[in-house]
Order: C-alpha cells, then structure tokens, then sequence
C-alpha cells in the first residue's frame, strides 16, 4: 500500500533530523579531535581566541593536574567535586607556550591538560586521583576516546615528591584492583609549566552546552567509563 503523504513527511522529517544531528555531532568532535583544524567558528571569535590567565591561587589552597582527553570534559567532571575552587584548561608538557592549533594538529609535545585548584581541607589529593582515575580510560595509549593522538594520551602531572608518591601508590593500587582486564597506561609525569588555553576553551561546556552535550556523547566518554568501570563509575 503507498504511504499517505503523512507518513511520508513524517519519514521526511526524521531524516532531515538525523542529517542535523549528524551534522551537529561532527561539527562538534572537529573541536577536540586531533585529526582536523578548529572549525570556522574558532577562527571567527577572535576575542574568545586570547590566550586566557592563571587566576591568582588562594591561600591554603594546592594544586593539582590532570590529562585525560579533551579539557573541556575533564573541566566539567572536577568542577563537580565538592572541595575544587577552580579550573583552567591548558596545555603542559611540550616545548613553550602552546595554541588549540598547534596541540591539537600534534608534534607540539604538550597534551590538553586541567588544572585544579582545590582546598586540602576539604578534599584530598588521594581523593581527587580517585575521582580522576573514574572518569578516564586508563588503558588507553595515546587517545583518549574518540580523539587520538599523544596530545591526548591520560597523565598525572606530579607538583613535588608527596604528590608524586601519592600518584604512584594510586597508580600501583589500581593495577591491582582494577575492575577491566587491561595494563594501566597512564604516565605520572613531572608538572612543567602550565599553558592556559584560549579564553574560548575555559569554562565551554557552561557557555557552549548543546555543543558540549553532543561532543560528549558522540564521543562515547560516559559509555566506555561506564564500560570499564561498572558500578564504581562515578557521576
């Protein structure tokens, strides 16, 4: 029997939806992934495109830092724990001062890294490794998710002997109590200096939600930690 002309806008209408959705989802990954430079519209907020500042670090407080993929989800986790005052996407780890397009085309020797500041009195470094450790494929060897490449690999960036003997301790204790089969490939790292990213990249995922919300799930990071960690997976 022919479909009536409502059916068939109906079918017209799902498919225009998933063409925008899967124009939408690739618009998004090109932000974090390796493999592509940033998208007309980084070139086209050029104020958005400064390179942000450290805020000044208040006092009693530590810092802390982490790579594990695109920045912007590893901001959004750890402003969500209780004890964290700030965080600021960057890059560390290469060869001085770094921008979106260099890191992300490779080669640069830095990695997408945050950097939190948190209250020892409130949360401890051992708990914030904790937290890190569940949000991030630990098995991953140069990618994190769906970006890839050595600018997005996972790494603890160590501030002093304590943290470092923290982080391995961490590092060796869940290497035994892993719940996934594969070998740890996280690397503990010395903190060199800190890059902060440009202003566009601080704090996206409060300015630029919808993007954000598509980018994450294309990407699959909630579903593999959820994968890889079951029910010690943590929101």
């Amino acid at each position: 029997m022919a479909a009536t002309p409502t059916a068939r806008a109906q079918r017209g209408h799902a498919r225009r939806a998933r063409l925008v959705l899967g124009w939408l989802a690739t618009l998004v990954l090109a932000a974090c992934s390796a493999s592509v430079q940033p998208v007309a519209e980084f070139r086209d907020r050029r104020d958005d495109m400064r390179m942000a500042v450290l805020p000044d670090l208040p006092a009693n407080a530590a810092v802390a830092t982490f790579a594990g993929g695109c920045f912007w989800c590893v901001e959004a986790d750890f402003d969500r724990l209780g004890g964290v005052l700030a965080t600021t996407s960057g890059y560390i780890g290469g060869r001085g001062p770094a921008t979106y397009a260099a890191v992300s085309a490779g080669g640069s020797g830095h990695l997408e890294a945050v950097r939190v500041v948190y209250d020892p009195a409130r949360v401890s470094y051992e708990n914030l490794l904790h937290y890190f450790w569940r949000h991030i494929d630990p098995t991953a060897v140069d990618r994190q998710f769906c970006d890839h490449g050595a600018q997005y690999r996972s790494a603890i960036f160590v501030h002093g002997d304590a943290q470092r003997r923290l982080a391995q301790q961490s590092r060796a204790e869940l290497e035994r109590t892993k719940p996934f089969a594969g070998a740890v490939a996280t690397e503990i790292l010395e903190a060199t200096t800190f890059y902060p990213a440009e202003v566009y990249h601080q704090d996206y995922y409060l300015k630029n939600p919808l993007r954000y919300a598509y980018y994450r799930h294309a990407c699959g990071r909630d579903q593999r930690v959820r994968a890889l960690w079951g029910e010690q997976a943590t929101d």
